[in-house]
């Protein structure tokens, strides 16, 4: 089949170079992501740690492997353009010299997320207002030539202006990384699976450990757990925005997750164990695992933390606990909540010594009623400034 000369703008104007991309990331976990990105082999030189997560240079098979592979971030912005703008006339014209119709099909349903300090241009919504009529003018006077999809499909474009200085991004993700497309149900205040996976990098989990998951909830814990052991994908049961791009290659992404899908490792026997009291949350669990790729390594049991014994479980070998304990209006008093975290801290000393250990705290104080010698992480969950305690027992 012929190559249109649109096909041959795309090529050598969107898949065939690099372009500057920008990882956004929760507060403590951007050295987690430059670490992943290294592992999947993006050279260091093409790394930059800044200020809410890292720009890289990729292509955008790259960008599409990221968003399939990456574990930590939140999402992953393709930087289109940056300019400077005081007035909404410089604005307008800055916005008609950038080709739309090579990032978007004519029938997207655009969403705007704009921030602007210390500019002339101040009002976020007089911003989108007029940069939405800038791109679906252009896009509609390049209708014809840009190929339809059935589906109408939503993207979001974020800009910037700090010092009159605009940066013009669009989302490749959609909806935000940590959200795997695994889970049915979930219960009261889940912990987001990409504290999870930091929590268990942190620790060290490998593939060869077992992981105890006694307060598991919806199971953030043993999931991550389970994808990391099998080597499954974490964006493998989802979409992504950017399989709505006029540049999106339907065979090269079906062939991405096909060989993804040839590195899954599978286990005899299981390998993570997840308990809770709640009747509920076990329900939502065994929903939540259905796939074979959960169900054959996950254990659901229901059991008091406090009642386990890991020497029942895992005879002779040592592994990873993780925990995310009630905290907040859900423990009630303070004198409720000291004596659980001491208790849970006497628990872990007489019976997972030498054992790896993941729990999250509500502040540096709680750390000292464990009694045990952790090394607190600052994370963000849900607005909250939270702690992960990492070490060993």
């Amino acid at each position: 089949m012929k190559t249109s000369s649109f096909e041959k703008r795309i090529k050598r104007r969107i898949t065939g170079r690099e372009h500057q991309f920008f990882a956004v990331c929760s507060p403590g976990l951007k050295t987690v992501c430059q670490k992943e990105m290294l592992a999947l082999g993006l050279p260091e030189d093409n790394l930059k740690i800044t200020p809410g997560g890292i720009e890289f240079k990729a292509k955008l098979s790259d960008c599409m492997a990221l968003n399939l592979n990456l574990r930590s971030p939140l999402r992953i912005l393709m930087r289109i353009s940056r300019f400077k703008a005081d007035s909404f006339e410089k604005l307008e014209k800055k916005l008609d010299l950038i080709d739309w119709d090579l990032y978007l099909r004519q029938n997207s349903s655009l969403k705007f997320n704009v921030t602007a300090k210390k500019s002339r241009l101040y009002h976020s919504d007089a911003i989108a207002q007029r940069c939405e009529k800038s791109i679906q003018n252009q896009l509609n006077s390049h209708g014809s030539s840009i190929p339809s999809i059935e589906n109408k499909s939503s993207q979001t474009i974020y800009i910037r202006a700090d010092n009159n200085n605009f940066t013009i991004s669009l989302d490749s993700t959609g909806d935000l990384l940590f959200k795997r497309g695994i889970k049915k149900n979930v219960g009261k205040a889940p912990l987001r699976e990409n504290l999870a996976f930091a929590m268990l990098f942190w620790a060290g989990f490998s593939k060869e450990d077992i992981l105890i998951d006694p307060l598991c909830g919806s199971g953030t814990f043993s999931l991550e757990g389970a994808m990391m052991k099998t080597n499954l994908s974490p964006g493998f049961f989802r979409s992504f925005a950017f399989e709505c791009w006029p540049g999106f290659s339907q065979k090269t992404y079906a062939y991405m997750k096909k060989q993804d899908q040839k590195k899954i490792i599978g286990f005899a026997g299981k390998q993570i164990f997840a308990s809770d009291i709640d009747d509920m949350a076990l329900a939502a669990l065994e929903q939540n695992i259905s796939s074979p790729y959960f169900n054959r390594i996950i254990e659901i049991g229901k059991k008091d933390f406090f009642s386990i014994h890991p020497s029942r479980i895992s005879p002779g070998k040592k592994g990873v606990i993780m925990l995310n304990p009630p905290y907040g209006k859900r423990l009630g008093k303070e004198k409720n909540t000291r004596s659980f975290y001491q208790e849970t801290g006497k628990k872990l000393t007489a019976d997972f010594k030498g054992w790896r250990a993941g729990i999250v705290l509500p502040s540096r104080e709680h750390k000292s009623y464990l009694e045990l010698r952790l090394e607190l992480k600052p994370v963000s969950h849900g607005g909250l400034d939270l702690f992960a305690g990492v070490g060993v027992i």
